[in-house]
């Protein structure tokens, strides 16, 4: 694949340059505790929705969506029409729950229900789910941007990780927010410059891409048979519901944006231009892979013999776009990966100040030990994830390696959250026994496809997007149906702040 030119390299150089200052410079006045976690709870909803938009859409959105769309159709994007059924529910429901806890954390309320376990369960399926979650996308980000500025994979990885860890460290939350809207806003912008050099690209005119399109049926949704064992229209809308209400429901990277708008009316508004920015954004990069079909099917000399879907919009990063452009592009992805890796960073380090060490080790702890907590807890999770992500290197898919492990890590998690708020019965006992149920069927159904010889017929026939569906049903209907043997009290909470 042919490299990037000097000026693109140089635009990329001072876009991270300026991203760090910009980080270094808004956060300057995380001094406490309160500042590092919830900026004051004090910043504008729009800010706030930008971050929002931000947190959803990572490199692999990024480069993944437009080999989706390159090499099938865009049945990936129903996933996309879910996310306004669940903006409704945060908005109404989740978004004034937290507020009114005034709790930082997003899992204190499962001890409220179900005692201490289930709050060190979910804030330890979460810490797993970000590291996995971060090194895929470091890892994927370094592959795919290699070959196009001839910098090795392993200091791609590095320069992300190092970058992420310095604005975090020092500005916290407030400096996750603000390098947020400026990454959102270069996110945006490279993908929009993307669609519209494709349409001029075109060999004959810039209609040709939906003729092109539409001879290959490149705008399908999928199939609407009512199987589970592929990804019909259906299987892809419910695995988004599910999804989308633990994202929602019970993610601390959104949860923590919740707490920290200025208002109750600033933090909905968040919640409705985060999510609903991400709608017509995705569309954009469905569509980019669209177009890079009929650009390729038209032109196909263009494009190297076995490239791979995931490698069409890289080598046409590095080969198709003028100069100067291919250095904004590239921008935009590392902005699409350090807004996720940032948040990643900063919530693992509050849960760890607020659900373990204040938890279990000094209740009482001082502001200058909170802080100390804070930046101890955000270097280990950024080396963590740094780790994490040249650990992938050696990883045959890291794809597949992200959904296998987010299945496992994160599937019991909504199920237990679902549980407290639907059944006031549930307690204790039925939580617990529902959480072991759910994730051995979690377990099952995400490691059994590989299962051979006489084990194969023991298989899940259900496809992997099922996983997290089948695994949070299983939970709710396991503790509801528990509930009705079992008594008791629900032990005594703890509150962070």
């Amino acid at each position: 694949m042919k490299e990037l030119a000097s000026v693109d390299i140089a635009i990329l150089l001072v876009y991270l340059l300026g991203i760090v200052g910009i980080g270094l410079w808004v956060g300057r006045k995380g001094r406490s505790s309160d500042q590092f976690m919830v900026a004051g709870r004090s910043l504008p909803g729009w800010a706030v929705g930008l971050s929002i938009f931000g947190t959803y859409v990572s490199s692999i959105s990024f480069l993944a969506l437009p080999g989706k769309a390159f090499s099938s159709n865009w049945n990936a994007f129903v996933f996309s029409l879910s996310i306004p059924f669940t903006a409704v529910l945060a908005v109404f429901y989740f978004m004034p729950f937290y507020r009114r806890s005034g709790e930082v954390s997003a899992y204190t309320h499962l001890e409220h229900r179900f005692g201490p376990w289930a709050r060190t369960y979910a804030v330890i399926c979460y810490l797993l789910t970000q590291l996995a979650r971060m090194g895929t996308i470091m890892y994927l980000l370094a592959l795919a941007l290699s070959p196009m500025t001839g910098w090795s994979v392993v200091t791609l990885i590095l320069i992300t990780g190092v970058m992420v860890i310095a604005y975090t460290l020092i500005g916290g939350i407030e400096a996750v927010i603000w390098t947020d809207v400026v990454q959102s806003i270069v996110l945006i912008g490279g993908a929009v410059l993307c669609v519209l050099i494709l349409f001029l690209g075109m060999p004959q005119e810039p209609g040709e891409v939906f003729k092109v399109a539409s001879q290959y049926d490149k705008f399908g949704l999928g199939s609407f048979s009512m199987s589970f064992s592929e990804s019909t229209f259906w299987v892809v809308l419910i695995y988004g519901i599910f999804i989308n209400l633990q994202n929602f429901g019970i993610d601390q990277n959104y949860i923590q944006r919740y707490v920290i708008a200025r208002t109750d009316r600033e933090a909905a508004k968040s919640v409705w231009l985060g999510a609903l920015l991400y709608l017509p954004v995705s569309a954009v990069f469905f569509f980019i892979g669209t177009q890079l079909f009929a650009y390729y099917t038209s032109q196909p000399e263009l494009l190297p013999a076995g490239t791979k879907p995931d490698q069409v919009f890289p080598h046409f990063i590095a080969t198709g776009l003028p100069i100067g452009v291919g250095g904004i592009v590239i921008a935009a992805i590392f902005a699409a990966a350090q807004s996720t890796l940032s948040t990643s960073v900063n919530c693992s380090a509050t849960l760890i100040l607020c659900d373990l060490y204040r938890r279990y080790i000094r209740p009482f702890a001082s502001e200058r030990e909170s802080m100390l907590v804070l930046r101890i807890s955000t270097l280990a999770i950024g080396a963590g994830g740094t780790f994490t992500a040249l650990a992938m290197i050696h990883v045959k898919s890291a794809l597949d390696a992200w959904w296998e492990l987010a299945g496992i890590f994160s599937g019991g998690m909504l199920g237990l959250f679902l549980l407290g708020i639907i059944s006031r019965r549930a307690k204790n006992a039925a939580a617990a026994t529902g959480v072991i149920i759910g994730v051995l069927i979690i377990f099952w159904m995400s490691l059994s496809p590989a299962w051979t010889g006489e084990w194969a017929q023991f298989r899940s026939p259900f496809h992997k997007f099922m996983v997290v569906v089948i695994g949070t049903l299983a939970i709710l209907l396991v503790g509801i149906l528990i509930s009705r043997f079992t008594k008791g009290k629900n032990p005594r909470s703890f509150h962070c702040l």
